[in-house]
């Protein structure tokens, strides 16, 4: 944003005067802030730093002590440079003591050897700074359109970082609480080098404040969030290419810049957008207003019944049904992924219709599909749920083997030939092989039934928990409820939940970051060793394959870095489930 000594020199009522540099030539890269013309000898003490200061020397001091003294104020100040008239004070060259002082405090220090109009220079120089100063708010104007675009346009944070790395010129991470990589961009750097070690990287860069930039590896940093609960950081990588504000700090505009990229990532994560028909939209905003509060309950009930979907004095079961593998990409991309969800959620249709069920039903995210039971009996739950698990399985191998007779066989066959590949259905679990048409396995998980539609929230979103954790366990059942679910398995539902990860990084955050300086060592396998092991002792030092001196000390070395006493029973159930945390949210 501003021009450095060097510019300045270069300028023509500069070279009028026919400037030689004497010392300080490493400073000529400081930016000048402004331009200061003084002549007496404590006018530091009016400077606030970057200024260029201008003087004939008349009323500089006239002994040794007293030039040094000069120098030094103007130096601690951070003045960008000193520039002396010849002639009037001092006739052929400034004092010897000026210079060596100036040359020892890195100070640009610059003769003139002819008579220049210091005004001529300070209009030269204050065009160039509110030229610059233009410059930087059309830049600024540009990165708040850019933004603005893309949060129209519900760009994702994919979209969002590529922007950012675009306006930039400089690589862009956006990462989790956890220090996983959300998205990136190397900006035509070596994304292997970028990425490889990220996590002990990352936790090496710990600014302060909300916005800040570490000068010891060159990144900006901002964190990421809306309403108050931050589940980010967008990381922006800078090395000092180019110096405006303070020496060694990132221009303004890239702090902008960030912060414009991040407040757009965080109002992206409120936007969901989709495209289906009329009636099942409104199936789907409904059971979103459930899920969110978004409308009253009565009113929820009168739209419902206007669908024939009667919710009022009926026993309410959430259903949540999911694929076990996540596919937002791969073979044919997003649009593949989302009609494997549409696919899914018409079986699911069909399998309601099949097993005479009444339920408001949609996809709920990118991955599952929701329903809302509504039964006349509560007694018949368990008969409706098997009921609909059966139908399902039953909806999709049907579907299944129809697009196969309509396709033909696969890879051909002689007389006799069977079809190619099979589909095993295995209670709750579809399993399925063979070609890309072929339906994956599918998990169906219910919540708790509720008396009241007011209750219904709490059974959708227990079903929507109990299926994402379902997804590491192996166990092929009909219909997964709650008691299926261990602590690994809520841990890993709420591995995206910020809370978590912040519970992860106060637990276990000093141990993280010792490990991440000191990789020889590892302490936190130590640490899993001693809880995996009930904390014997004995046996997790052999688990470990050490001996228990050296067990016994690590111990205590972890016990000092984490601040907590590793024989409490209390302390050590937080840090082993931390522990299990981290495995949950480092789970991908």
């Amino acid at each position: 944003m501003f021009p450095t000594v060097r510019e300045v020199l270069a300028l023509d009522p500069v070279r009028h005067g026919v400037p030689r540099l004497v010392a300080g030539e490493n400073g000529l890269d400081r930016p000048v802030r402004w331009v200061h013309v003084a002549e007496v000898p404590d006018i530091a003490t009016l400077l606030g730093g970057g200024e260029l200061v201008l003087t004939t020397g008349i009323g500089l001091p006239a002994d040794d002590a007293g030039l040094r003294a000069f120098i030094g104020d103007l130096a601690d100040v951070g003045v960008s440079g000193l520039v002396v008239e010849l002639g009037r004070r001092y006739v052929g060259n400034v004092p010897r003591v000026m210079v060596a002082a100036a040359q020892r405090r890195g100070l640009p220090l610059v003769e003139l050897r002819r008579a220049t109009p210091f005004v001529r220079v300070t209009e030269a120089v204050h065009a160039l700074i509110v030229d610059a100063q233009l410059t930087e708010l059309r830049a600024t104007e540009e990165i708040h359109q850019r933004f603005t675009d893309l949060s129209v346009e519900g760009a994702g944070p994919g979209d969002v970082v590529r922007q950012a790395a675009e306006l930039s010129g400089c690589p862009v991470v956006l990462e989790n609480l956890s220090r996983q990589v959300l998205a990136y961009d190397p900006a035509g750097e070596s994304a292997g080098l970028l990425l490889d070690g990220w996590e002990q990287h990352s936790r090496r860069i710990q600014p302060t404040g909300r916005t800040a930039y570490d000068p010891d590896s060159g990144w900006l940093v901002t964190m990421v969030g809306a309403r108050g609960q931050d589940w980010g950081r967008l990381l922006l990588r800078w090395p000092g290419g180019e110096l405006a504000g303070p020496p060694g700090s990132p221009p303004t505009r890239l702090t902008i810049l960030v912060e414009r990229a991040a407040s757009t990532l965080a109002l992206g994560r409120l936007i969901q957008r989709d495209a289906e028909g009329l009636e099942r939209q409104i199936h789907r905003t409904l059971l979103t207003a459930l899920l969110d509060h978004a409308r009253p309950v009565d009113e929820v009930a009168l739209r419902a019944r206007a669908l024939g979907v009667v919710l009022e004095r009926r026993h309410l079961v959430g259903v949540v049904i999911r694929y076990r593998a996540d596919e937002t990409g791969g073979e044919g991309g997003p649009e593949a992924a989302q009609s494997r969800l549409r696919d899914l959620a018409e079986a699911v249709g069909h399998a309601l219709r099949e097993a005479k069920l009444t339920a408001l039903t949609s996809a709920i995210d990118d991955q599952a599909v929701g329903a809302l039971l509504a039964l006349t009996d509560p007694a018949t739950e368990d008969r409706a749920l098997t009921a609909f698990a059966a139908a399902l399985r039953r909806v999709r191998l049907d579907g299944t083997l129809a697009r196969q007779a309509a396709a033909g066989p696969v890879g051909g066959g002689g007389p006799g030939a069977g079809p190619s590949c099979g589909t095993t259905a295995v209670g709750g679990v579809v399993a399925g092989t063979g070609p890309a048409g072929m339906p994956g396995a599918v998990i169906v998980a219910a919540g708790s039934g509720v008396g009241t539609l007011r209750e219904a929230r709490r059974s959708l979103i227990e079903a929507r928990q109990i299926a994402d954790a379902a997804r590491r366990d192996r166990r092929d059942l009909p219909v997964f409820r709650l008691p299926h679910v261990g602590l690994a398995g809520l841990l890993h539902l709420l591995r995206d939940e910020p809370r978590l990860q912040t519970f992860v990084e106060r637990e276990l955050g000093p141990l993280l970051a010792y490990d991440a300086r000191h990789p020889r060592e590892q302490l936190l396998g130590t640490l899993r060793a001693y809880l995996e092991q009930g904390r014997n002792k004995s046996a997790a030092a052999a688990a470990a394959h050490l001996s228990r001196p050296a067990f016994y000390e690590r111990l205590a070395r972890i016990g000092r870095i984490l601040g907590i006493d590793l024989d409490s029973v209390p302390a050590c159930l937080s840090l082993h489930v931390a522990l299990l945390a981290l495995d949950a949210v480092r789970d991908t």
